[in-house]
Formats: structure tokens, sequence, C-alpha cells
């Protein structure tokens, strides 16, 4: 795999799949599935730098469950994967424990 490390304060992310079947049983397809705004950390950029000059790090890291925004990042292709680039800023929030339990709730 072609090695990849976003600058400054840009995130690499890999969306989850998204259901096949509704709650109810019903198969979507491809046309009519919205794109997933959950995804997975793959590499994260040294940080953005402050006022002062200093790299601030970033607070998500690899291997992290995220939600992002529906119209966040750019889509780009590596080694025929399609992931995202987006600031952290458009990250809202880090997925906790399980994925599943948090869409039963």
């Amino acid at each position: 795999m072609t090695k990849f490390r976003p600058l400054h304060d840009r995130v690499l992310v890999r969306r989850v799949t998204a259901e096949e079947k509704s709650a109810g049983g019903i198969i979507i397809p491809d046309t009519a599935k919205e794109k997933p705004q959950e995804g997975e950390v793959v590499a994260v950029g040294s940080g953005a730098r402050n006022e002062q000059g200093q790299v601030v790090a970033l607070e998500v890291k690899a291997g992290d469950r995220i939600l992002f925004g529906k119209w966040s990042g750019t889509e780009v292709k590596l080694d025929g994967e399609e992931l995202l680039i987006m600031k952290e800023s458009d990250i809202m929030g880090i997925v906790e424990g399980n994925a599943a339990s948090a869409k039963a709730a």
C-alpha cells in the first residue's frame, strides 16, 4: 500500500460500509444509499500551529471511529480504495465503545 501522511491538521478517513438492509429487512439498492457519515481514521497529520507558532497535536488518532458532516472532506482514491481527507475541525466526534450499540440507543 502507498504510504500517505496528511499534513498539518488534516486526517485521512475510511468510510465504514453502509448497511445493505433496512431495519425492516428491505435490501437497499446502491442508488438509494446515502454515504455513511461514520468512518475510521487511517492517518493523521502532525497538528496545526497556534498563534505562538507551537504545533498543537490532534485529538484523533489512527484507529478512532469518528462521525463527520455529510459534505465533509475531499474524496481521494489511493491504491484503488476510496478515502476522505478532511480537517480535524470537520470531525464532529469520536465514537466510543461498540458502534453497533451506539446505533441501537
